[in-house]
């Protein structure tokens, strides 16, 4: 009797490890995060929670599904952004600058079942938008000029390798969501401080040349305003010729017996100078 205990003991252990490994390989928990590709003797033959554009969290295919024991095995595929990251490339400018630049992409896989047949993993995708992120990036900066990346322009020069980068994306299944810069800058040394004089130059012809043209401005404004002016005297003069005469001799005054800078006016005149007929009722 003592000697069938632990028989019985041993034939249920061993009963309940052969179903835990049947449950184990029969049923599968997806989660949210996941894509599921159900591979049996070698062979994709199912998505499970593949990505839907616009989908809702908590109303997709994640949760439990059932599978053929011991023949189908799982292969998992992240359902999140991925990112790419570049290594530091030398870019030269339209303006001839050598700029060391940094930049990343980020992608998603939305297409499953094609990136387990091109490459395998996720790690594969990654390795191959790597390069060609590196030379979209170089063609596009080699066709613009240093102050461009520092400007608006700068979104459509990215907006450019995103595209160009989906394009070998969409092979592998995947979609290119963003491609950013990080750092642009010049190498260090003689060549930072040469571009910085260069620059320089720039910024100081561009200046003289404003300051030229408001030049130019300002003395056809003046030139507009003298003639106005004339006309207007003209004007005031053919409509009361002594009245005119008066205030111009005002004016004459003002110049002539005008306080200097020690608030003395020192002026001889004989009363009978002309210059002060004014003071004399015009006489």
């Amino acid at each position: 009797m003592n000697a069938l205990v632990p028989r019985n003991a041993i034939l249920f252990a061993v009963i309940a490890t052969v179903l835990l490994i049947l449950v184990g390989s029969t049923f599968s928990i997806v989660p949210e995060t996941k894509q599921a590709v159900i591979v049996r003797f070698g062979n994709p033959v199912r998505i499970v929670n593949a990505y839907k554009k616009g989908e809702t969290f908590g109303q997709t295919g994640a949760g439990l599904h059932i599978r053929m024991p011991f023949t189908d095995q799982i292969v998992w595929i992240d359902k999140r952004i991925q990112s790419v990251e570049m290594e530091r490339q030398q870019v030269l400018s339209t303006d001839q600058l050598r700029l060391q630049v940094d930049a990343f992409a980020r992608y998603r896989i939305t297409n499953p079942l094609r990136m387990y047949i091109v490459a395998g993993n996720e790690e594969r995708v990654s390795d191959a938008l790597r390069p060609i992120l590196g030379s979209s990036l170089r063609n596009e900066l080699g066709k613009r000029s240093f102050a461009s990346l520092l400007s608006p322009e700068r979104g459509a020069v990215m907006n450019n390798i995103r595209v160009s980068l989906n394009r070998v994306a969409a092979q592998y299944g995947a979609e290119v969501i963003d491609v950013r810069i990080k750092r642009a800058d010049l190498p260090d040394g003689t060549p930072l401080q040469s571009a910085f004089g260069r620059m320089r130059s720039a910024r100081n012809q561009e200046a003289r040349t404003i300051e030229a043209e408001g030049a130019k401005q300002a003395a056809l404004i003046r030139a507009d305003a003298d003639a106005s002016a004339s006309q207007i005297y003209a004007k005031a003069y053919g409509q009361d010729p002594k009245f005119y005469d008066f205030y111009r001799a005002m004016q004459a005054y003002q110049t002539t017996f005008g306080v200097n800078a020690r608030g003395q006016t020192s002026v001889i005149l004989s009363a009978d100078n002309d210059f002060l007929r004014e003071f004399k009722g015009g006489r």
